[in-house]
This record gives structure tokens, C-alpha cells and sequence, in this order.
């Protein structure tokens, strides 16, 4: 695969984000080309399956391609760090298009965005009010507002809302961030501690081995910061506002973190009149990051849905 990548910044709201612009084969500076901001996972970051695995092989398809960090997160600026906050993580879709549209080889009326996990539903959201996409792809993508609603919050938002603002209030005292982890260390203690649910032994072997962990990505978040999360729906309205072109990819062994429960859902809920599900059999939710197969049945349906979209 050709590897032929700009780093570059983006201006955001106060802060730089940092991205990466994989190009295609042949690119040629003077041509006009559609273009794909790939978002990533939740605690994720560029350098992993948005910009490594999609990014890179819809640039080899002949999409500009721009993976970047969300604010707080990676290489990108925002403090304090380590905060995932759907507000910012759909803004931040927006400003990276604010960017693209100012380069000479970007066809301004040709964007479209992909997601993987929890940077899928922030793809589907942001194409709810971007009207600059075009298009938009969802690779095994997760609502994390539902996510935080029901399990990260142990199914009582309410409580978990109380410890928040009482977290938030001392900090602003000045205690310490509490930080939480998503993960165990590594497989290992994951095993000796008897975690047996696929999402979560398979998000360890990804994220807490070399097969996919990278300096940016911290399988972490400020607790404080999580009430946006807890009140947040990446679907809302999806009925009305959902109207661009959607491909929406999941595998059909389904975990906690419940990627093909939403994505079953935002394929009925989309205003879209042109939708496609597609069910990777056999294959779950961290199958479709890297492995081969399954990113190939994704790649397979995505690659011609923006061709013919974009």
C-alpha cells in the first residue's frame, strides 16, 4: 500500500489539532479530489484504525484522506487532557472540513466522512448538521451517548450525574483529575480477573498489545467531563436531519459496547434514501479494526459507495 501522508494542523476552537492527510497513488497537486475525514474510536487515536487501516486504504482507493486527533486527545491540543466529550468530538468534524475546504486539491462539493466504534456515531451526527457532507460511512460504530446512558454508568445515569458534578466541583477546589481507564492493563490481568465479554477482551488485545497500541491512544477519560456523555444521543433527530447517503458496516457478534444494536437502529431511524446496511458475518466489533477479512467486506461496500456518492 502506498504511503504517502502530510502532517498538518488544524485550528479548532482555542487549540491546534493534528492530523494526517494520507494522498493517493499518482497525486498530483494540481487536480481536484474528493476527500474523507476518517474519525476515530473512542480513546483512539490517528495512528490506529482510522488513519493506519481506513484512512489508508481509501487514500489507495483514490479518496484524499484526513485521520486526525480529537481535541484533548493524541497530539491534539485541549486541556485538561484526556476528555471525551461528544460536543467537541462532532465540532471537531466540522473544523477539520473547515481546513480540507481551503486546499487547492479538495473538491469542496465532494466530502464525505467515515467513522470506526464511537467515531462512527459522531460521523452520523456531524452529517446531520454539516450539509458539507456528502456522504457517510460508519464502521462498527457505537452511540457512546447510549453507552454511557446504560453500562459505563452501571444503567443509573442519575447517580453516576450526582458523582460527576460532586468530582467536578472538588477538582475545581483543587483536587486531583480522576482519570478513569476503559481497559485492564493488559490480556493477562484481564484474564486474572475473570473478564470473559468479547468487547472487552478483544478492545485489551487491541489496544494493550502491539497489534494495535500506539503512544496517542489512552483507552481513558476525565470523569469529570463525562456528563455531556451521559445526556448525549448521537441519534436524535435522526428521523428528520439524517438525509445524505449512508453506509453503515457491522459484524454480527455482538458485544457489550452494542455496535450492531446501533447500527441495526440508525439503518431503520436515517431520513436517508440511500442506505446500505452491511453484516459482516461471523466477525465482531474489534474484528472489523484490522483484521483483514472483515476490513475487506467493509472496504468492499465503502470503497464504491463513495466512489458512486462523492
Amino acid at each position: 500500500m502506498t504511503e504517502n501522508i502530510k502532517n498538518v494542523t488544524v485550528k479548532a476552537l482555542a487549540w491546534d489539532l493534528a492530523a494526517d492527510i494520507h494522498l493517493p497513488p499518482g497525486f498530483d497537486e494540481n487536480r481536484s479530489y474528493p476527500a474523507i475525514v476518517s474519525v476515530h474510536p473512542v480513546g483512539s487515536c490517528k495512528e490506529q484504525t482510522s488513519g493506519t487501516v481506513y484512512g489508508a486504504a481509501l487514500a489507495e482507493a483514490g479518496f484524499v484522506v484526513i485521520a486526525f486527533d480529537a481535541s484533548f486527545q493524541g497530539a491534539s491540543g485541549g486541556t485538561p487532557r484526556s476528555v471525551e466529550d461528544p460536543a467537541f468530538r462532532v465540532s471537531d468534524i466540522s473544523y477539520v472540513i473547515d481546513h480540507l475546504v481551503t486546499l487547492p486539491y479538495v473538491d469542496a462539493g465532494r466530502i464525505g466522512v467515515v467513522g470506526v466504534c464511537g467515531g462512527g456515531a459522531y460521523a452520523i451526527n456531524a452529517a446531520m448538521t454539516d450539509r458539507r457532507i456528502k456522504a457517510v460511512g460508519s464502521v462498527t460504530g457505537v452511540n457512546f451517548g447510549r453507552l454511557m446512558h446504560e453500562a459505563f454508568t452501571g444503567y443509573d445515569p442519575i447517580a453516576a450525574l450526582d458523582a460527576i458534578a460532586a468530582q467536578r466541583t472538588a477538582e475545581a477546589r483543587g483536587a486531583e483529575f480522576r482519570v478513569d481507564q476503559f481497559l485492564p492493563a493488559d490480556p493477562r490481568t484481564a484474564r486474572e480477573m475473570g473478564v470473559t465479554e468479547i468487547d472487552v477482551v478483544e478492545a485489551t488485545d487491541y489496544y494493550r498489545t502491539d497489534r494495535g497500541e500506539k503512544p496517542g491512544g489512552r483507552t481513558e477519560a476525565v470523569f469529570s467531563r463525562q456528563a455531556t456523555s451521559v445526556g448525549w444521543d448521537a441519534f436524535h433527530r435522526a428521523e428528520v436531519l439524517l438525509t445524505r447517503p449512508l453506509c453503515v458496516v457491522v459484524g454480527d457478534k455482538p458485544g457489550a459496547f452494542g455496535a450492531y444494536r446501533d447500527g441495526l437502529e440508525i439503518y431503520r431511524r436515517a431520513a436517508s434514501t440511500d442506505k446500505e446496511l452491511v453484516v459482516a458475518e461471523g466477525f465482531s466489533h474489534y474484528d472489523l479494526y484490522d483484521r483483514p477479512e472483515p476490513v475487506g467486506i467493509a472496504l468492499d461496500h465503502l470503497i464504491p459507495f463513495y466512489n458512486k456518492y462523492l
